[in-house]
């Protein structure tokens, strides 16, 4: 493993960092669905930690008023296999949150339900929203053929690059700081700086115009590594889309059997042999 990947494996970034505590994700959580959650309202998060998953990080993943809430900040080019990727990741919150065991039982276990947001933050041109589905990636039926069953997942995909959806970046103190902290980097390697000297510019240049400047005051020098960091990964993200997707099938298929699910079912879901289904097994 290079000393690149081990430490994308490892990512703390600045999204993550700005938004590690209640306050802060109540506040996002609240400009995002446009709800009233009171101060008072409890929180519980469920990140994963030091999970890559196709080149997604967990950023955020909480439980509030019943939802499990997965939240994540992507600065490469939106991939339609996104709601694919996130029911893999789905699959290991449930199951770091309840007991399989439980499973069995006769008496029905109830589950937070997801919702899936994604913030938006690349180059590529993005509508403000835009709703991805799983079932989009379902094999057609021939004629006359009906489903056994449904299963669904959607994923909302909300652009908040500068001028866009500024209702929802507005309602974050954080949000807000980001984006401008994002966009001055962006702006700064377009005049031609250094990837070093861009960084270096923007937090000096937001911290005079008072931009987060508590936060950007305590931890100035992690800004600097995580900024680093996020421009790496985004670059990387794209140049590991093959083993990152390998990756992500790989713990999709584990978690399905740590649920319970039949090797058999899942390999002929997957298409593949059923060795290699049951080499899997925890």
């Amino acid at each position: 493993m290079t000393e690149q990947s081990a430490n994308l494996k490892h990512k703390n970034s600045l999204f993550t960092k700005l938004f590690s505590d209640p306050n802060s994700i109540l506040q996002l959580y609240n400009a995002i669905s446009q709800s009233n959650y009171p101060p008072e309202t409890k929180i519980e998060i469920t990140t994963l930690e030091n999970v890559l998953l196709n080149g997604i990080y967990n950023d955020l993943s909480f439980i509030i008023d019943g939802k499990l809430v997965v939240l994540i900040e992507h600065q490469s080019t939106i991939n339609p296999n996104m709601p694919l990727r996130l029911m893999f990741y789905l699959s290991e919150i449930y199951d770091g949150l309840i007991d399989r065991k439980s499973a069995y039982s006769s008496k029905l276990i109830k589950i937070p339900r997801p919702e899936f947001i994604v913030l938006y933050n690349g180059k590529e041109d993005f509508p403000d929203e835009k709703e991805l589905r799983l079932s989009e990636a379902f094999i057609a039926l021939p004629d006359g053929h009906k489903p056994n069953g449904d299963l669904e997942l959607s994923v909302r995909v909300l652009n908040i690059n500068k001028g866009r959806n500024e209702t929802i970046i507005q309602g974050s103190v954080e949000l807000s700081g980001y984006i401008a902290i994002v966009d001055a980097v962006r702006g700064n390697i377009n005049s031609g700086l250094t990837l070093n000297e861009a960084v270096k510019k923007a937090i000096k240049d937001c911290a005079n115009m008072n931009i987060l400047p508590d936060f950007l005051e305590k931890h100035g020098g992690d800004v600097m590594s995580m900024l680093h960091a996020d421009w790496n990964i985004d670059d990387f993200g794209e140049v590991k889309w093959e083993e990152g997707l390998e990756e992500g099938l790989l713990r999709g298929i584990k978690g399905m059997l740590k649920l319970g699910n039949p090797p058999e079912k899942i390999a002929e879901c997957m298409n593949l042999p059923l060795d290699k289904v049951l080499a899997l097994r925890p």
